[in-house]
């Protein structure tokens, strides 16, 4: 009889997701979890993944590496590629060979935000910045690499960990009396610890073998930049004015795109997710920074 504990790689240790994970992890004590930084393991070096692979048996890996600076991957391409692409390109084909199954976390921005309804995973693709297409093209090697792939594109990712937006407006409306938010972008925010359930629910739900491929994910809603600004002002009491500004006021390297909602409406029918709205999310979240 094999008692082998199910074994789950966590790439990006130390990121948003990366720490969501592992508070989560003491949950799931029927679960060998391995949680690697880029210190600890390289992902973009085929040869150094092949080794840890052949010393670990692994069932599944949460890729949740990434470059995720959007501005600086205008200017800093080949490294965003590198993350974003090629490596992913070579974590897919030694999860494949080694019978792993991988779930890459991916991005609204692989969208170019001119539609009017929330994107379907169906829906095409046709990312504006540098970060967005190197996004898109680790989705489609993961993919070419190994079919049984779970890719969930997330947007406007927070929590309690890194920086992240709700971070910087809690800091800048300590320090001024009053900020500029951009109002004419429109998405819904994802509150990292949301996620992580979810990757969980589809790993210990047993559909996921059966069920690979591209799912959305972020918190239930939707709002712009601003009205998430205002309601993190609201939920603190702070008195920081928040004014309304247009994209075009706010010049940024990197084009974003105007409207990122996600439908996520397959994510929950295939594997039977309850996504809690974004506001109740925003909530928890900001009780756990107090």
């Amino acid at each position: 009889m094999n008692n082998k504990q199910t074994t789950i790689l966590v790439t990006g240790a130390n990121g948003q997701m990366g720490n969501e994970l592992q508070m989560l992890a003491p949950e799931f004590a029927d679960y060998h979890f391995l949680f690697v930084s880029k210190e600890d393991l390289n992902i973009a070096d085929a040869s150094t993944l092949e080794n840890y692979f052949s010393e670990h048996e692994i069932d599944y890996c949460i890729n949740c590496a990434a470059f995720t600076a959007v501005d600086k991957a205008e200017s800093e391409k080949e490294n965003a590629f590198l993350i974003n692409a090629t490596a992913v390109a070579s974590l897919a084909a030694v999860c494949n060979k080694n019978n792993a199954q991988l779930i890459h976390i991916s991005t609204d921005y692989v969208f170019d935000g001119t539609a009017k309804q929330p994107y379907k995973e169906t829906d095409k693709t046709n990312p504006v910045s540098v970060y967005g297409k190197s996004k898109l093209q680790g989705e489609e090697l993961a993919m070419q690499n190994a079919p049984s792939t779970i890719i969930i594109r997330t947007a406007w990712l927070y929590s309690s960990f890194k920086a992240n937006f709700v971070k910087t407006m809690l800091r800048l409306m300590k320090e001024k009396e009053s900020i500029n938010v951009v109002s004419d972008q429109f998405g819904c925010p994802t509150y990292a610890a949301d996620l992580a359930t979810a990757i969980m629910q589809i790993i210990t739900s047993n559909q996921s073998k059966i069920n690979p491929g591209i799912y959305h994910f972020s918190n239930a809603g939707i709002t712009n930049w601003y009205e998430f600004a205002v309601a993190i002002k609201t939920l603190t009491g702070s008195s920081c004015v928040v004014n309304p500004i247009t994209t075009a006021a706010y010049p940024t390297a990197a084009k974003r795109p105007a409207y990122s909602v996600l439908d996520i409406t397959k994510i929950k029918s295939t594997f039977g997710i309850t996504i809690p709205a974004w506001e109740e999310s925003l909530k928890k979240c900001l009780d756990l920074l107090k």
